[in-house]
């Protein structure tokens, strides 16, 4: 089964193809025929199969089917800021083929955030991802119109319930219309969850995922590292393995990291070459050609290339940022021991990644070695996917290691990736923005 079979508008197939998905996910291939039928749907999957994309993907191609619409056309509730920055990320890049606008509505920022979410709201903006209490902020100070809703979605579920937003959803769902399309997806499916669906939902249809795990072949390893640790272990990695890493792809998160590690492996001789969406369509074929025939030993590259690569001979993987969530992790390693060969896959985890990345294990099943860093390195930081979170985001005080490591924020968002194009408003960002390679079909 490909995309095709869906039956989407083309400019949808045109951003699948850009982005290099190519076959829908086992809970895509199930949950997008039901959704494009009209129908309500609640469904079982975990961070890491791809629900993301199974909501987000049949609720655009409806979105930007209808031209004359007006107001808010879809509610994606999220339990955590993360998430609804991921799921915006996904919207802003598709947006770009498909004309839809969207606004990521969350607390804890200054006035200005706040202004320009009530700004989308006022102004217009086709979907709203949003947390339950700053949404419930928004709708107390009386500005806000949802009669416009055609859909509402709820994303991680069972957590918003363990976080005590149940008052808040019903608060919210009372001021949406009766007449929409809600889709509820979740982790797990206590009775919490059955009640929640037979509130909200009108005989929805049923879908239980489990979680993909990366191939048998990959040897899998990880090492602990500060900032500025990581190009010099990079290139630790890859010195004087030429023969053993005839073919190695490096992952970033940015596209400004792809172009700093490019750089830094270029004044150190490698044949290496970057790839992201910054390169138009025949940069990237002219690009993956030359590795193809090894022309370049390394390839740098955002998550564009995650899916869309089909090349049997990668012998290493390195996430140079830790993914976002479990699928891209299974997608990026999956790169390498492919067609029943071997292979290898290394991520880097500063300590800001690591319950990230502690969580990327718990969804695969398996804890991921971790390796010791090269004496002349010095020491990493300890390993602690349960640490507070003061400590995950502090300051390397004392791990040392050579130069190299510019970027102390490695998996943060580039905010100057989002040019400007055409009427756009302060608010929302439009189809004409620039696409960023999305997280994921998460």
């Amino acid at each position: 089964m490909t995309f095709d079979n869906f039956d989407f508008a083309p400019s949808l197939i045109e951003a699948l193809d850009f982005m290099g998905f190519k076959e829908p996910s086992p809970i895509q291939a199930q949950a997008i025929p039901l959704i494009n039928q009209n129908k309500d749907l609640i469904a079982c999957a975990q961070t890491g199969t791809g629900k993301t994309g199974a909501f987000l993907l049949p609720t655009l191609n409806k979105i930007a089917s209808n031209s004359d619409r007006k107001g808010v056309q879809a509610i994606i509730i999220a339990p955590t800021r993360e998430l609804a920055l991921q799921i915006d990320q996904q919207v802003e890049a598709f947006g770009y083929f498909l004309g839809v606008s969207s606004i990521p509505v969350y607390g804890g920022g200054d006035g200005a955030s706040f202004d320009r979410q009530k700004k989308a709201f006022t102004k217009g903006v086709d979907i709203v991802i949003a947390t339950p209490g700053r949404l419930l902020s928004h709708i107390s100070l009386g500005y806000t119109n949802f009669k416009s809703v055609q859909f509402l979605i709820l994303d991680e579920a069972d957590r918003m319930l363990d976080m005590g937003f149940f008052n808040d959803i019903m608060t919210v769902v009372k001021k949406l219309p009766e007449d929409r399309q809600t889709l509820l997806f979740s982790a797990t499916m206590p009775g919490k969850i059955r009640d929640l669906a037979k509130k909200l939902l009108k005989n929805p249809s049923q879908i239980n995922i489990a979680l993909s795990k990366p191939a048998e072949g990959v040897v899998q390893g990880a090492y602990m590292t500060y900032p500025p640790q990581k190009i010099p272990l990079v290139e630790t990695l890859l010195k004087g393995k030429e023969a053993q890493y005839p073919s190695v792809i490096i992952f970033s998160s940015t596209k400004k990291v792809v172009k700093e590690l490019t750089q830094a492996l270029k004044r150190k001789r490698f044949k290496v070459a970057e790839i992201s969406s910054d390169l138009d369509q025949q940069e990237r074929e002219s690009t993956l050609r030359a590795f193809k025939a090894h022309k370049i030993q390394i390839l740098v590259a955002t998550d564009i290339l995650a899916r869309g690569i089909d090349i049997k001979e990668i012998s290493l993987v390195i996430n140079y940022d830790v993914p976002s969530d479990a699928e891209d992790y299974v997608h990026r390693v999956g790169r390498t021991a492919r067609a029943d060969s071997t292979g290898v896959a290394l991520t880097l985890i500063t300590p800001r990644d690591q319950r990230n990345f502690g969580e990327i294990e718990s969804l695969i099943g398996s804890e991921v070695k971790k390796l010791q860093l090269p004496e002349e390195l010095g020491e990493g930081p300890k390993y602690n996917p349960n640490a507070p979170k003061e400590s995950r985001y502090g300051r390397n005080r004392g791990g040392g290691g050579r130069g190299g490591g510019r970027n102390n924020n490695n998996r943060g968002r580039n905010s100057n990736s989002r040019k400007g194009g055409g009427n756009r408003n302060s608010n929302q960002r439009d189809s004409r923005s620039k696409p960023r390679s999305p997280s994921k079909h998460d």
